[in-house]
């Protein structure tokens, strides 16, 4: 990209040693940091836990740098290594734009947001969430499946009955959650002297000839994904375009891949899926939907950079187990790397 009109900088990744996607945008008008959160690698990620921590502690001096530069903060959800809870130099004199906490966020997001806010209130305002709480108006949720009819129509084989049966399952845990956000008091943006904080989903805002939109929430993985909902990041400037994705594990769900060939970014930050957790929290079929939809994207997206990072990078087959995309990257003569590659490094976990 010409620097002159929009840069991006990783400052950090899970390929350098730490779970972060924190990442700072820069045009003439604005400066924007998104996910400012790390944390420390898995218990199975081969390395010390000395060297895990070190990595942790250089990735949050990277951020804690970029934050003085920023002049807008995006938290794309509640998990620790997309936010940070709490150091309010990060925040100070900013404008952030977060997830709505209110709603597409399961329980233990609701309540590191609950906490998030409270610090808000309690280190800018002088006083606490409870007090700022509101009545919530009265709102009916759809199936969130009718918005996903690439995903609905897919054919798994052998593997369509037990999907049904666990779409169905997962829908009705999907009912008790809404039912959830309805008995919340809701949380209200804020905005105080040193800080203003507004939610993100589905939002535009504009400075000067910089476009900052957000998608509505987006699953976290899966359809009706038990770790929640996330929103993607799409900056513009002009003809060029970049794309944070946040947390859509591959992606895994078509429609999500879809958006993203169609949006057509000059470069996109893309996280693939968790592939040290095949066998446990993801199975064959959804890997092989994930890397399928990322080789899509490669193929028809007129991308000329592509980072894929984050859960990928945090065990040694990732390549292997992900071999499709590299290969078609290869054939159609697209940039694929790491966040450690893009900076002429090589993945620590291969240390």
């Amino acid at each position: 990209m010409n620097k002159s009109k929009l840069s991006f900088e990783p400052l950090w990744a899970d390929s350098l040693g730490a779970k972060t996607t924190c990442t700072l945008v820069e045009t003439p008008e604005v400066k924007i940091l998104i996910d400012p959160g790390v944390a420390v690698m898995q218990p199975s990620f081969p390395a010390s836990w000395p060297k895990k921590f070190y990595w942790k502690g250089q990735a949050m001096m990277k951020i804690k740098g970029a934050s003085r530069k920023a002049d807008v903060v995006v938290i794309s959800h509640y998990h620790y290594d997309h936010y940070t809870d709490f150091d309010k130099s990060l925040y100070d004199g900013k404008l952030l734009l977060v997830k709505n906490p209110n709603e597409f966020i399961n329980d233990s997001q609701r309540e590191r947001a609950e906490n998030f806010f409270n610090n808000i209130c309690e280190n800018f305002g002088n006083t606490k969430l409870d007090e700022v709480l509101q009545e919530r108006e009265e709102k009916e949720y759809e199936d969130p499946m009718e918005e996903l009819p690439h995903a609905r129509e897919m054919d798994f084989g052998d593997y369509n009955s037990r999907r049904e049966e666990l779409l169905e399952k997962w829908r009705k845990r999907y009912r008790k959650r809404v039912e959830n956000w309805k008995s919340s008091k809701w949380i209200p943006e804020l905005k105080f002297d040193d800080v203003e904080v507004k939610f993100a989903d589905g939002q535009e805002f504009e400075w000067g000839r910089t476009k900052l939109r957000f998608t509505e929430p987006l699953f976290h993985g899966v359809e009706f994904s038990r770790v929640g909902w996330v929103v993607s990041t799409v900056i513009r400037r002009y003809r060029q375009k970049f794309i944070h994705t946040s947390d859509l594990d591959g992606p895994t769900i078509e429609d999500y891949a879809d958006w993203i060939i169609d949006e057509h970014p000059n470069a996109l930050y893309l996280d693939g899926p968790a592939t040290y957790l095949l066998g446990f929290m993801l199975n064959r079929i959804n890997l092989n939907r994930a890397v399928e939809n990322a080789a899509r994207i490669v193929k028809n997206s007129r991308s000329r950079l592509i980072l894929y990072d984050h859960h990928l990078p945090r065990e040694q087959k990732f390549r292997e187990r992900t071999e499709k995309l590299w290969e078609t990257a290869k054939e159609k003569r697209k940039k694929v790397l790491t966040v450690a590659e893009y900076l002429g490094e090589e993945p620590v976990v291969f240390d």
